[in-house]
């Protein structure tokens, strides 16, 4: 089966997705806008800050294109181009023009992306026709009571939701797409912000329901405090290891995540050539529209 093969690759290739601790990704930052609120979110153009939601500058698709030749000149093992902000993938057509620009000159390269899943149902056949390799949702809830305190707000076709509304259509987006994707033989990983104050007690209910949804692996991420939740725990060692052992009851969990920014190029935990491919981080600006 087609999708057994690439799963294969995948862990041979991907360093966030199987033991291939050897090879590097580039993210390429093309996505400016976002269509949910996160309280835990704080999305921001800089060189200063290791954390998702970051990146030097913003890309077009043709400038990405550019960058990923560049990165292959300089670290010959990157096998791996991401999409992972600093907005959402599918909020605007970025990622997906990217995504087709490298399928046409970089065909091996294994073609990774990020969402929150809003959209992911309505657009899941787009990505499956882009040849999609691997997929991660970031899903913090599966109870729109517990979601509904993580989100502030959705943009959803025009109109803003807020409350147990906005998050039961997230979540039923969410899970509808990982079944659509993982159908279709994609390798699919699903992100947990770790919040010790609200969805803590409800690790293994996500993890059960992203499994049985069709996702392969699961990873936390511990909250950083800031934005509306700055004031919030951050969660310790302990925490992050009994949740993990929590979720592995129901699928694989990952264990060397290293929060990486948006526009971040290499080996993951080795040196990052970001500043040599992106020539605007040596310009940073301190602030960033959430669009």
């Amino acid at each position: 089966m087609a999708g057994n093969v690439i799963r294969e690759q995948v862990r041979e290739n991907h360093p966030c997705f199987g033991y291939a601790r050897n090879k590097g990704r580039i993210h390429l930052p093309v996505c400016p806008a976002c269509n949910i609120e996160c309280n835990f979110c704080d999305r921001k153009i800089n060189t200063h800050e290791d954390r998702p939601g970051v990146t030097g500058e913003l890309l077009s698709p043709q400038e990405a294109l550019d960058a990923l030749g560049r990165a292959l000149e300089i670290c010959p093992d990157i096998t791996v181009a991401g999409i992972a902000g600093p907005g959402d993938t599918l909020a605007t057509n970025g990622a997906v023009e990217t995504f087709r620009l490298i399928r046409e000159k970089y065909p091996n390269i294994l073609k990774c992306m990020s969402t929150n899943g809003l959209l992911l149902n309505e657009r899941a056949q787009e990505l499956i026709d882009l040849g999609i390799d691997t997929l991660t949702v970031t899903v913090n809830a599966v109870d729109p009571a517990i979601q509904a305190k993580i989100i502030s707000g959705i943009f959803y076709h025009g109109k803003r939701y807020e409350g147990e509304e906005a998050a039961r259509i997230l979540i039923e987006n969410q899970l509808a797409g990982i079944r659509k994707m993982a159908r279709a033989g994609v390798t699919v990983k699903v992100n947990t912000v770790l919040i010790m104050e609200i969805n803590r007690g409800h690790i293994r209910e996500i993890a059960k329901a992203v499994s049985e949804a069709g996702a392969t692996m699961y990873n936390i991420i511990p909250l950083i405090p800031q934005h509306r939740f700055k004031d919030f725990e951050e969660p310790k060692c302990v925490d992050i290891d009994g949740a993990r052992r929590e979720a592995e009851e129901f699928i694989d969990v990952f264990r060397h995540c290293q929060r990486c920014r948006a526009d971040a190029v290499g080996i993951p935990g080795q040196k990052d050539y970001g500043d040599q491919i992106y020539l605007k981080r040596l310009n940073p600006k301190e602030t960033f529209s959430h669009g």
